[in-house]
């Protein structure tokens, strides 16, 4: 904490930082998990989050009952999961909040409507940068992929996994934008009609949100029935800018 009251996160060096990392990721995860991830021993993972915890930029809770069931059960020590706590969460990129909250302040009292526009050309943006990438990929699994790709490099520690025959989920470990999400709408709506866009033919729905209190945000992405792979309409459309 400064001396003004605000929240600062301390330095953290490189080692811890990437099992810093390793638990956004993951969400709550397990010190085996988080070992797992890094590709360490599990006495090293336990020794860095001792210290992230003991920095306050770990948290720990108590393991569900029923969950992590493939881990061997241990005696003595309880289970606990690891997450990423508030003070923990200033590391993670947010991309200037609070400046653009105040000069989205200032367009909104001059012109009621330019917050609105402000954001859909964010969008559009988007989309359109986003078009090219995705355009090299025939497959879904190729485009998810990519999708994936782009929305790490702005920011929001995203990852992808397939759940099943044309089905799959999109992570952001990090909102990027959290601040301004907080207080404009806008941010969350303008998202997810980006991703739609970016991947026509398919069925795109948010199943967890920061914003409500998620750790992390996930859409579900299901192919259409005529545009699933193997059938006799599969070749996907073409990215679309809107």
């Amino acid at each position: 904490m400064s001396e003004a009251g605000v929240a600062v996160a301390p330095p953290v060096p490189v080692g811890r930082r990437v099992v810093l990392y390793a638990v956004r990721r993951l969400g709550d995860a397990t010190v085996e998990q988080v070992a797992d991830d890094v590709g360490i021993s599990v006495s090293g993972a336990r020794q860095h989050l001792a210290s992230l915890v003991e920095h306050g930029l770990v948290e720990t809770a108590p393991a569900v009952a029923g969950e992590f069931t493939d881990e061997p059960r241990r005696r003595g020590r309880p289970r606990l999961t690891y997450h990423v706590s508030e003070i923990g969460d200033l590391l993670f990129p947010k991309a200037y909040g609070a400046l653009t909250n105040e000069l989205l302040g200032y367009v909104a009292e001059s012109d009621p409507d330019g917050v609105d526009r402000l954001f859909r050309r964010r969008r559009d943006n988007r989309i359109a940068a986003a078009t090219t990438r995705l355009a090299r990929h025939r497959s879904l699994g190729g485009r998810v992929a990519e999708l994936a790709a782009i929305l790490d490099e702005d920011g929001y520690l995203a990852s992808h996994e397939q759940l099943g025959r044309d089905h799959y989920v999109v992570v952001e470990h990090n909102c990027a934008i959290a601040a301004v999400a907080g207080k404009y709408g806008q941010a969350c709506s303008s998202e997810i009609e980006f991703i739609r866009a970016v991947l026509p033919g398919t069925d795109v729905n948010r199943i967890s949100h920061m914003v409500n209190g998620d750790r992390r945000c996930a859409y579900d992405i299901v192919a259409r029935a005529d545009h699933r792979e193997g059938g006799a309409a599969s070749s996907w459309p073409a990215v679309l800018s809107t």
